[in-house]
């Protein structure tokens, strides 16, 4: 069963999409990658979800990549005698590290953190930055502020330091815990919410070792200042335009996502958009046009994956949000401008044997028009070199690790298959065409490009490009 697309869909389970029958639904529509936000529910709530995902997987034969989206150091203020207060423009207004109840003028602040970083005339964004206050004095044990943009203030709401970077650990207590669980439960991928530096994704590697790959969601502008170094420390991206889009202004966000998808396509990491992209989905069975066009937009700019959230977690219509954003991916890749653009923003290959054989594995196909690439890749590495260069056609990817082959799912254009091993190279042309007529990738007949590494097993080693007839 193979999608009639390149480009990945995402989608979040919640609880408008927890049952079986929806997430069977929800994948048959298009679903690639399933992801559990650990910002909320139980750990069983989790771990029944991620069972759903696996048995839908064995009904239909076909590796799906699970990833665990873990919470981050979310900064929050505390809470209010009645509950909420309304702060209105031009008053003073304090925080504290006093636990008490807040009222109309002050509330606590329980993060040293932010005491530390804060300087006269930063902004203090509140509520995903819908009251907006300037630091007027920080004594260490109180911030000072005015309100700039007042309104409703209510228990626990966010609190967001845009103009500094703030000295917080990149996992909490919360997400070690979180992060032990899902490793445990067997996820695919881990996203590390709030990355401000490459050293975050670097500890978080030591935690999580071989056992899941490493996602970076950009959403800080303090990552912005590292953004190569944390594309080259992590296993993918993701554009997370929510917190991004409190911190930023909100016209400087469509250009910091293209840069950051332009970045991923040159180092060859898979990268997603996501947040709001169906948004209206939630609540209504049909998107807006403009939302359509977000959608659209994200993969002409050569994004490998877009991620539906509350319009499938929470949402009315989760599975109609997938067939919808399915829709709008066919069409894309339908638009003959679309290879142009492709072409057009292919980063010429790195100095080494994988991407000289990948690049040579897409001109070839093209040449010779072959129906399909194959990948047989140990690691990941090779299948991930061949989605870099965007061929015209899908890219088999043969993997004996079903870990690997879950992954991969997330990848543009790979279409993630687990084998046997194979002792030789005819073997491996054989398995190969075996496969392509089994996912209806190929008929007898057609030719074939293949790419892998000698000897077989051995990761990093990519020296074999082969054209074959199925």
């Amino acid at each position: 069963m193979h999608r009639l697309r390149q480009a990945k869909i995402v989608a979040t389970l919640g609880p408008a999409s927890s049952e079986a029958a929806t997430i069977r639904a929800m994948f048959d529509a298009g679903v690639d990658v399933f992801r559990l936000n650990f910002s909320h529910g139980s750990h069983e709530d989790h771990r029944r979800r991620y069972e759903q995902v696996r048995s839908v997987e064995r009904q239909r034969s076909r590796p799906i990549a699970v990833l665990a989206d873990l919470q981050g150091p979310k900064l929050r203020v505390g809470r209010f005698e009645g509950g909420s207060v309304e702060l209105l423009a031009g008053q003073d207004f304090l925080l504290d590290r006093d636990p008490a109840p807040g009222d109309g003028r002050r509330v606590q602040l329980p993060h040293p953190e932010l005491f530390a970083a804060a300087t006269p005339g930063q902004a203090l964004l509140l509520d995903d930055g819908r009251l907006r206050l300037v630091v007027r004095h920080n004594d260490g044990e109180r911030l000072h502020t005015r309100v700039a943009v007042g309104g409703r203030l209510s228990d626990r709401k966010g609190v967001n330091l845009p103009d500094a970077a703030i000295p917080i650990p990149a996992l909490t207590p919360k997400d070690r815990e979180d992060l032990a669980f899902a490793l445990a439960l067997g996820v695919d991928w881990v996203a590390l919410s709030f990355v401000q530096r490459a050293a975050d994704l670097v500890e978080a590697r030591e935690l999580v070792g071989p056992r899941a790959w490493l996602l970076a969601k950009i959403e800080k502008p303090a990552a912005l200042a590292e953004l190569p170094q944390i594309v080259q420390q992590a296993d993918a991206v993701m554009v997370a335009r929510g917190d991004l889009g409190v911190e930023m202004p909100p016209e400087a966000v469509p250009g910091i996502q293209r840069s950051v998808v332009r970045l991923c396509r040159r180092q060859g990491k898979p990268v997603i958009v996501a947040t709001q992209m169906l948004e209206s989905m939630v609540s209504a069975p049909v998107p807006t046009r403009a939302e359509a066009s977000d959608v659209a937009n994200a993969i002409y700019e050569g994004a490998d994956a877009v991620m539906l959230s509350a319009e499938s977690a929470s949402g009315r219509h989760p599975v109609e949000a997938v067939a919808m954003m399915d829709r709008i991916l066919r069409q894309v890749e339908a638009d003959p401008d679309f290879t142009t653009t492709l072409a057009t923003a292919r980063a010429a290959p790195e100095s080494n044997e994988a991407d000289a054989l990948c690049a040579a594995l897409r001109e070839t196909t093209g040449v010779l028009k072959a129906r399909a690439s194959v990948a047989f890749t140990t690691s990941g590495h090779t299948a991930l070199r061949a989605a870099r260069e965007r061929p015209a056609v899908p890219i088999l990817s043969l993997a004996p690790s079903e870990a690997i082959a879950r992954r991969l799912a997330l990848a543009w254009g790979v279409h993630s298959v687990r084998c046997q091993e194979v002792p030789g190279s005819d073997e491996l042309v054989a398995l190969a065409g075996r496969h392509l007529l089994g996912e209806g990738l190929a008929a007898p007949g057609d030719l074939f490009t293949l790419v892998a590494g000698l000897p077989f097993g051995q990761a990093g080693s990519t020296n074999l490009l082969r054209v074959a007839r199925v």
